[in-house]
This record gives structure tokens, sequence and C-alpha cells, in this order.
């Protein structure tokens, strides 16, 4: 699956059965992310930062391109990716990054929002006589909202990048189990996310009050939920305690808890990648780790939300609702015919590497994600 390696770091193996509460920090990747150790981004290098979701596929897409790089230069740039948050932390803080060689130090842009803003209030900087911005791209995991810059100059184009989908997820049996129902509808999951119903019993589960948590502000996941569920402002019964798509949380180890999580995410950690702090095997993948947790995801209007088969995928007969479009952000171009600035055409275009190498392609799917028709299309 993996034939690429980078540079690891020692580690103890952790305990898989190893209860983790807010505050912790852990071994969160396999592999380091962000920059390899002792790499320093030049000016012309193609840097990105932002969501969690597909921060660990993009670490490794970032890893097969830059193999194929071999005369370093302005016409022949790297590819890089900041993680939302530094290598063996798991809770949000004022981290901090240099981007590239040259650039300000700025805060690490922590979930798709702040990659955005990262993207379109970028340092520019100068090499050579040319114009390079210190962060190129953001991955996101949500679409453009009213209050994105436009699709047009001195705007923002959000590229098409792969598929995904959410659920609720809930403490698991193998963990102790849960007060809610077997499943949910649209209806009752939005009673539940405005706070409007907040005992179990309500919805079909155990006489039982709810406890709703969701992801930190920014995060893609989040505001991709908020759409779906019709959300403006967040109730008072919410908690924005954990990270996304982590379920080790101390607060999820109880049967009331009531989170939600990006299946693809889900899949990739379950069933693709190592326990935190041990080093994968060469069939799993190279960055990430199971933080799945205490949680499961659940089924929506009877429907699971992955196969069933020994190694899942995304259920396809998922409900449509809870799918998702990831995207990867850039500044609007007006000199090329797509709208990709020319240096990053070559990355997301829809000619370019994520969207027809086929090991990237593979790197989507072994992500958990599904692979697009429309990777490199603009919104």
């Amino acid at each position: 699956m993996i034939k690429l390696s980078r540079l690891l770091v020692g580690v103890a193996s952790l305990a898989a059965a190893a209860t983790l509460v807010a505050g912790t920090v852990t071994t969160a990747t396999a592999a380091p992310n962000d920059p390899p150790k002792g790499v320093t981004p030049a000016a012309y290098d193609i840097v990105g930062a932002g969501s969690d979701t597909t921060e660990y596929v993009i670490d490794q897409i970032t890893q097969g391109y830059d193999a194929t790089v071999k005369d370093h230069s302005p016409a022949h740039p790297k590819f890089y990716s900041w993680d939302a948050l530094p290598e063996g932390v798991n809770v949000p803080g004022n981290y901090k990054i240099t981007p590239k060689a040259g650039c300000t130090t700025i805060a690490r842009p922590d979930g798709s929002s702040a990659g955005i803003t990262a993207v379109n209030t970028s340092q520019v900087i100068k090499y050579k006589g040319a114009d390079y911005p210190c962060i190129n791209f953001a991955r996101s995991s949500r679409g453009r909202k009213s209050t994105d810059p436009k699709l047009a100059k001195g705007g923002i184009a959000f590229v098409t990048f792969a598929r995904d989908a959410i659920s609720w997820a809930v403490r698991s049996t193998v963990k102790g189990g849960n007060d809610a129902p077997k499943t949910l509808n649209l209806t009752q999951l939005k009673a539940i996310f405005t706070c409007k119903d907040t005992n179990w019993k309500q919805v079909g589960g155990k006489n039982a009050a709810i406890k709703v948590y969701l992801p930190q502000p920014g995060s893609g996941t989040l505001a991709t939920w908020e759409t779906f569920m019709g959300i403006t402002t967040l109730g008072s019964c919410v908690s924005q305690a954990p990270e996304e798509n982590e379920g080790t949380y101390g607060g999820f180890n109880s049967a009331n808890a009531i989170f939600i999580y990006s299946i693809g995410a889900y899949v990739a950690q379950k069933y693709h990648s190592p326990f935190c702090g041990q080093k994968p095997k060469s069939t799993q993948n190279q960055f990430g780790c199971n933080l799945t947790g205490y949680l499961t995801p659940m089924p929506i209007n009877g429907i699971a939300p992955m196969t069933s088969a020994k190694v899942p995928v995304i259920n396809p007969k998922f409900p449509s609702d809870f799918w998702r479009t990831l995207y990867n952000v850039v500044n609007y171009s007006t000199t090329t015919a797509d709208h990709i600035p020319a240096l990053d055409e070559g990355i997301f275009g829809h000619k370019g590497y994520l969207c027809t190498n086929k090991t990237a392609q593979a790197d989507i799917r072994d992500y958990g994600f599904y692979t697009t028709g429309l990777c490199g299309s603009l919104s």
C-alpha cells in the first residue's frame, strides 16, 4: 500500500487501551508530520495548512510527489503541508509555524477556516524578483461560505479533491455501550444538535440526558455539520472541547455522549493505521494513527456508515444529505484559464498530480475517502 518512506521518530509504544483525557499530549502520527525534520521549504515551494480531516492523506501525497522532483528549483517546486496541530499534540492551542524560508512566524492554522484565512491573507515574499505566497493552499473539509472571499480577482478558489461523509458517533459496545437508539434520522439529529431534544428517550433511546459535543471552532467538519443541521448559533447544550475526528477525549467515555466523525477518517484510523506510538506495518498508512478511542459512527435512516467488508469503505448507500466534498483552497488567478495559480496547477488542477497520478489516487482511497471525476473543478 505505502511504498515510500520518511524518517521515523523513535517513540515508546502506548497501550492500545490507554485512556486519554482532555489536555493529553500523545503521539498522533505514525511518522513525522509537517515538512520533514531539517527541511525548510523554499519561497517557491507549494506549502499549505488547515483541515485536520485531510492532513494525513495530504502528508502522504506530498511525500509521493516530492520523490518525483529531481531538480528542486522554481520550475520544479516541492510540495509540503503543515498539519493542524504539532506532532504529538491532540488538543487545540497557540502553536506557531514559519511556513517557508523568509516568511514571518504565524499562528499554526488549525482547521479549514484558519487555513483559508491564512491563504487569503498570506504574506508575499520575493525570490529572484518573483513573488511567492507563504501559504499557497488550505486543506478544507468544508465548502464555500457566503462570508468567504469570492471566486473572483482578489478572492479564492475551492478546488475539488475527494469525497467524504459524516455521521454521528457514540461510545462503542466494546468500550461500554451507550444510551442512544440504533439509528437516527435527520429530524432527530437536528433536534439533538440544536438542543431541542436533551434526553435520549425523546429520540428512541434510554431515559438519560444527552451530552452533546462538537469539534473546535474553525473546523471544516463542524461547519459542514452545522450546514447539515441548519445551525447558525450553537446551543448551550454543546461543548466544543474535543478536536475533530478524535475519539480519545475523556468526555466520550460516557453512555450519554454524542459527537460527529468523518467516516473516511474513521475508516483510515480504524482499519489502515497503527495504534498511536507504534510504527506502521508495511500494509498500513504511514501517516496518522488509530484515534477512534471510545467512539463508533452510527447509522442514519437505518443505513450503516460503512460497508460490512473486513476492511470497509464509506457505504456508497449512506444518505446523500450527509456526504461532502473535500477541497484544497488557493488564491484566485486571473492569468490562467482554470484560475488556479500557475505554480499550483501541476498539483491541484484537473490534469494535476492529485487528480491523475495513480499513486495519489490510491492514497486517497487508502486514507478512507472516495476519488471523484470532479477533481480539479472550482467552486
